[in-house]
């Protein structure tokens, strides 16, 4: 379908991080301008007769689905697919992954565990997969016969640096940040003793986790660390746009649920104009360039220990890497290329 007639309808489950990121911050805008429709339709709100009048009005459309679909609306979907236009399926986890994790927190894992029973049904209805990473889309094409990949885009804009300006120091301590889910609380948890270390031996530092009540207890009871609650989708990136990181950690401990990751930690540290610590695997192995625009640092708390130190004790190359970092976010993480995966689609 193309031009004034082409409709394209994201059918939400609530993943709006995944929407937004992958396809409607940086797609919408030029579908729209070249004549495409595009609406999200929360999926939950469309119950009962209100679900008949709503596939009345899919029918012919593009449908994009992200992560999961509630399951009504799954039974729908094969009820009525020969009446829909072509259907895509956004994921950025490995699901059954996620599902098999005993390490990842139990109610976390069971939300997972429910999404993966569903997964085979949405391969079987979509026309296209559309993963977040190469090692994820690996996954997936044994059971489906059309997979791409598309990386995230930046989830705010680059802001200025001036903060990396200033030394640490007991005045203007240095703000290190921790600001994934809770998924990823066993991931912090592995590099607690190398923070607990740095917060003891050094005062111009102050560290935020942003897991809440998730904070692993051996952090959380330190001085100069703050535990704000996670913020819905909307909140958190007002939150990210002024918010301002010196560093920024990104900890991925080796396991299945984890390989598949996309790259957007290093999209989110950038955009709080700090500089980087990751975990010396994919998906960051692929996008950082040990000492130029961030560190890559082993499994070993002596090793991320010694990485902040080392940041501590050159502001000046951790300013530099900070540039360096937004410059390759910049490309990476460009609406551009995602608007022009999903105009070659319409």
């Amino acid at each position: 379908m193309t031009g004034r007639k082409a409709r394209w309808l994201v059918l939400s489950d609530g993943a709006r991080p995944t929407e937004d990121l992958y396809l409607l911050d940086p797609a919408a805008p030029a579908l729209r301008a070249a004549g495409v429709d595009v609406a999200r339709w929360p999926a939950r709100r469309w119950r009962g007769p209100l679900a008949g009048l709503a596939l009345r009005r899919m029918r012919g459309r593009h449908v994009l689905l992200c992560r999961s679909l509630p399951e009504p609306w799954l039974q729908r979907l094969a009820q009525h697919r020969a009446a829909l236009g072509r259907l895509t399926y956004i994921i950025d986890d490995d699901i059954p992954a996620a599902a098999a994790d005993e390490r990842l927190p139990a109610a976390y894992r069971a939300r997972m565990q429910r999404l993966a029973a569903q997964q085979p049904r949405i391969l079987t209805l979509a026309d296209e997969v559309v993963a977040c990473s190469e090692t994820l889309a690996q996954r997936l094409r044994p059971e489906h016969p059309a997979v791409s990949v598309l990386t995230p885009t930046l989830p705010a804009p680059l802001p200025p640096r001036t903060h990396l300006d200033t030394p640490p120091s007991l005045q203007a301590p240095w703000a290190i940040g921790f600001h994934g889910t809770r998924a990823h609380r066993a991931d912090l948890a592995a590099i607690a003793p190398a923070l607990a270390r740095l917060l003891e031996q050094r005062r111009a530092v102050r560290l935020e986790i942003m897991l809440g009540r998730f904070t692993p207890p051996e952090l959380a009871e330190l001085p100069r660390v703050h535990t704000p609650a996670p913020l819905p989708w909307a909140r958190f990136r007002r939150y990210q746009a002024r918010r301002r990181l010196h560093i920024g950690l990104a900890p991925l401990l080796e396991t299945p649920f984890n390989q598949a990751k996309s790259p957007i930690k290093f999209l989110d540290i950038a955009a709080m104009g700090g500089v980087g610590l990751y975990s010396r695997r994919r998906p960051y192995t692929e996008i950082v360039r040990d000492g130029e625009d961030g560190l890559l640092v082993d499994d070993d708390p002596e090793a991320w220990y010694e990485a902040l130190a080392w940041l501590l004790d050159h502001p000046d190359r951790a300013r530099e890497m900070a540039a360096n970092a937004a410059h390759k976010a910049a490309a990476v993480g460009d609406p551009q290329r995602a608007a022009a995966f999903w105009q070659a689609r319409t």
